[in-house]
């Protein structure tokens, strides 16, 4: 139940790893037949993630070895474009990877503003974000759904609202793409960014953006890669085992749907799925929540699957958050309790005094029996109600 921190992984896709290590454990790019074969099996693994989120040319999917990683990677090859005065519009809801990067701009005189969250909702809405737009706001940077709330966000409305405000828009999707099909050109995000070891692959993250948008950022690479793309955003290029074994992720997902439906329309009936049983799996845990006068829920308390993930936080009010989590431990069920790096909103909402929150984050390969035996621990960690 600790699943927002990272997701088991496929038994193909460590299979995959081990074959590569053992078979095709050679550089890429040489004319010898391994190095001709490794090159097409890591090659294969960057189309995958292509088809995975409907990127139109697998030259726009940038990977590397976490999403905090490619963020500061991205704010580092677009910082010159920057000028002083330009502004950015960073949220209080997001982890730090989507907010650290572009406050270091700050240095080169670039100019911060903060999306507030709705204290109500603990959501990000339009109406909070449209003062903060001007003339000089060149990008916004946002979560799709907040990893300690789990809220999902109109990335595609906000999209369009700061498109028409002449800047562009940077989504982190890290909690958002395990439960939910993501379609970067129906969303319309100028740079979407998620990792693909909670996707249920390996320590992989990806950023994914129109090539006209790569082709402007600056070379971070070797001086002759320049014109590269991806590779120029890519120092020290991939993990070449683990980039090897993505297409066995998504062969997984596709599984999940009716073989004869075409690529798009099986990852849109395997991410209905993965939401209809999630948000089975969801609502008696927050049931229970709900009852409970002595807890803080946040977020949404029903689960809709439009509104929220199965990534569920309280505050309990009469113990600790990690005394609540050491009791949950002794029944051999794994959550977590803090701030998950999204240090700046637990600060907003007054959390961070009193431990974070106890946070419970499921999956699809979660059952009803698990969370049944969650809610019966919590009962035993929290008391008596009242």
């Amino acid at each position: 139940m600790d699943n927002a921190g990272g997701s088991q992984c496929l038994g193909a896709v460590a299979d995959a790893v081990r074959a590569h290590l053992l078979e095709r454990n050679v550089q890429l790019g040489a004319s010898y037949a391994v190095s001709v074969e490794a090159s097409v099996r890591v090659h294969e693994g960057r189309r995958a993630v292509a088809r995975l989120v409907g990127a139109a040319d697998d030259a726009e999917v940038v990977l590397g070895p976490s999403t905090t990683q490619l963020l500061a990677n991205l704010a580092l090859a677009m910082s010159t474009q920057l000028q002083r005065g330009d502004e950015i519009v960073v949220t209080q809801a997001d982890h730090e990877s989507n907010i650290g990067p572009w406050r270091r701009l700050e240095r080169q005189g670039v100019v911060l503003r903060e999306w507030p969250i709705h204290r109500a909702s603990h959501t990000l809405r339009l109406e909070e974000l449209e003062p903060l737009l001007g003339p000089r706001t060149r990008l916004v940077c946002m979560t799709h759904c907040s990893n300690v709330i789990g809220s999902i966000h109109d990335v595609a409305a906000v999209a369009r609202r700061v498109h028409a405000a002449g800047a562009r828009l940077v989504v982190d999707g890290v909690a958002f793409a395990p439960h939910r099909r993501v379609d970067v050109g129906a969303l319309g995000a100028d740079y979407y960014v998620f990792s693909l070891y909670k996707v249920y692959g390996p320590h992989v993250a990806a950023l994914v953006a129109p090539r006209r948008h790569l082709v402007e950022l600056d070379n971070i690479n070797h001086h002759f890669l320049a014109d590269e793309i991806p590779y120029k955003l890519q120092p020290g290029n991939v993990c070449f085992e683990l980039v090897a074994s993505l297409p066995a992720m998504e062969s997984y997902l596709l599984g999940l749907a009716e073989p004869s439906s075409s690529h798009g329309e099986a990852l849109d009936l395997a991410f209905a799925s993965i939401a209809a049983h999630e948000a089975a799996l969801a609502e008696p845990l927050l049931a229970f929540l709900r009852q409970r006068s002595d807890v803080t829920l946040l977020g949404d308390p029903n689960a809709d699957a439009a509104r929220r993930v199965p990534t569920i936080s309280f505050v309990p009010q009469r113990r600790t958050p990690e005394e609540v989590v050491r009791v949950v431990d002794g029944w051999g069920i794994g959550v977590r309790h803090g701030d998950f790096y999204a240090r700046r909103l637990a600060e907003v909402l007054g959390l961070r005094d009193r431990g974070g929150v106890v946070r419970i984050s499921m999956v699809h390969y979660n059952t009803p029996e698990e969370v049944q035996r969650v809610v019966e621990a919590l009962s035993s960690a929290l008391g008596p109600p009242g």
